[in-house]
């Protein structure tokens, strides 16, 4: 059974800081509580309790609620009024649509000198015949029952016909007692054929009830998941269609037999959703032969750039703003990246191969984007500008100077300005013979040699 619990009274205590031990007020209703405990001893200031629709059988533990002034247990569970005699302060008592049939069990409260207002509409005792003039009779301090109003003139009646009104409210009570008995039993007998249909039907899925059980449990195996989970979707069904179409009495029997027939179901439901979570297939990232693949499973925007400037490949991946970033996972290999945002897989094959030693990865302050920096295994290595063909004695005498320094200045040649004569081209066109390779002449080559001798050596000007 469900009862009250430290954790349900702190969240329903948030407008006293969760705080319990000093509160007031407090609201349980709609809980599914089917037994009152330890509100009396974590709650000892409460005024006011609500505890309405629940399963409550039985009205218990909040003797000692010394301050309680009103108390709501409508549409419950409750058969009796008991218990009450330590809330000296109660004003309010709600019994609205309970099972009350012991109709002289509200003379407990005649100890409640400060009780007011009582009701018990919607309970089996009100048709009792005398019902008002017996409550009204019993409980001097009441103003008003059922939200009537109580009349000099109705009391002074009550009291005079007193002794015959309770002795007709005694063989009511006595014609509903054996009612209720009846009623129990047979809710018990309900109950016990339908936990043995529950366990037959048990057996005969495990393959129990024949001698062919086993092969037929292999059929049905053989058949597919598929087949059998829409046979017990219609076996469910038509135990839903039996189970709300049978007439039932109501009772508190038939109420708690109710609640735990949705709460079963519920279960259930949760049970199938859960395996089917948890027999969902991981998802494929890498194939069997080897192969990465491109995977989104958290459906993110993202970007890839080529940074060719600083020679490397950029990921703007769009997470969620407000994300942790403990809850980010990022994994760049030589190929591809991979990133588990909450779990959920994000894979990208890269263009280029990357060093992933040399990589980084930042959230962006103004977005919350990830920003993965992937620099490129292959070194690209940039031209430089070109120096022009005549250098100018400044400049020569500027590299001297920084040479002294200890500054070294590289230059680059331009190889269309400053390189060796083309010796193919030495030999005039009509002097080569026959359709072979070219064929040097030594006098030739002598004459052109003649031709570089004017060459004047500048010292200032630095090496080839």
């Amino acid at each position: 059974f469900l009862s009250v619990t430290e954790d349900l009274v702190r969240r329903r205590a948030e407008h006293n800081n969760c705080e319990i031990f000093s509160l007031e007020e407090i609201s349980l209703h709609q809980q599914e509580i089917e037994k009152l405990e330890y509100l009396d001893k974590w709650c000892r200031d409460l005024k006011i309790l609500y505890l309405q629709n629940n399963l409550i059988q039985k009205i218990e533990n909040v003797g000692k609620l010394k301050k309680l002034e009103y108390l709501n247990v409508a549409l419950n569970n409750i058969e009796r009024i008991e218990n009450l005699e330590g809330c000296e302060e109660l004003k309010k008592l709600d019994l609205t649509a309970n099972f009350i049939g012991e109709l002289s069990s509200i003379e407990a409260l005649k100890y409640n000198i400060h009780l007011k207002e009582l009701f018990l509409v919607g309970n089996p005792c009100t048709e009792f015949e005398g019902y008002r003039q017996f409550v009204v009779a019993t409980l001097h301090q009441l103003k008003y029952l059922d939200s009537k109003e109580i009349e000099r003139s109705e009391r002074i009646q009550a009291l005079q016909n007193y002794p015959e009104v309770k002795q007709k409210i005694r063989e009511q009570e006595q014609a509903y007692l054996l009612k209720r008995a009846r009623e129990k039993e047979e809710a018990q007998r309900r109950m016990q054929e339908r936990k043995d249909k529950k366990q037959n039907q048990m057996e005969s899925r495990l393959g129990f009830d024949s001698p062919d059980s086993l092969q037929n449990k292999e059929n049905r195996e053989a058949e597919g998941d598929r087949e059998q989970e829409m046979w017990r979707t219609v076996e469910d069904d038509e135990e839903d269609r039996r189970f709300w179409e049978e007439p039932t009495p109501y009772t508190p029997e038939s109420r708690l037999e109710t609640h735990r027939y949705i709460e079963e179901k519920r279960r259930a439901k949760d049970s199938i959703r859960y395996s089917k979570k948890k027999e969902k297939p991981l998802q494929t990232l890498v194939t069997a032969e080897g192969k990465v693949l491109n995977v989104n499973v958290p459906k993110l925007q993202f970007s890839l750039k080529d940074d060719e400037e600083n020679n490397q490949i950029i990921l703007d991946l769009a997470v969620y703003r407000h994300l942790d970033t403990s809850l980010l996972d990022v994994d760049v290999q030589p190929t591809y990246i991979r990133v588990l945002v909450k779990g959920k897989p994000f894979q990208l094959v890269l263009p280029e191969e990357v060093k992933p030693d040399s990589s980084s990865a930042k959230r962006s302050q103004t977005t919350g984007h990830l920003v993965v920096s992937m620099p490129k295994a292959k070194e690209i290595i940039l031209a430089k500008q070109k120096v022009s063909a005549s250098i100018k004695d400044s400049d020569c005498n500027t590299l001297q100077k920084d040479a002294r320094s200890g500054q070294i200045e590289k230059l680059e040649v331009d190889p269309t300005k400053y390189s060796f004569p083309d010796v193919t081209k030495i030999i005039q066109e009509k002097e080569r013979i026959g359709q072979g390779p070219i064929t040097l002449q030594s006098e030739k080559i002598t004459e052109t040699k003649k031709s570089y001798v004017a060459f004047e050596n500048d010292e200032d000007v630095p090496p080839l």
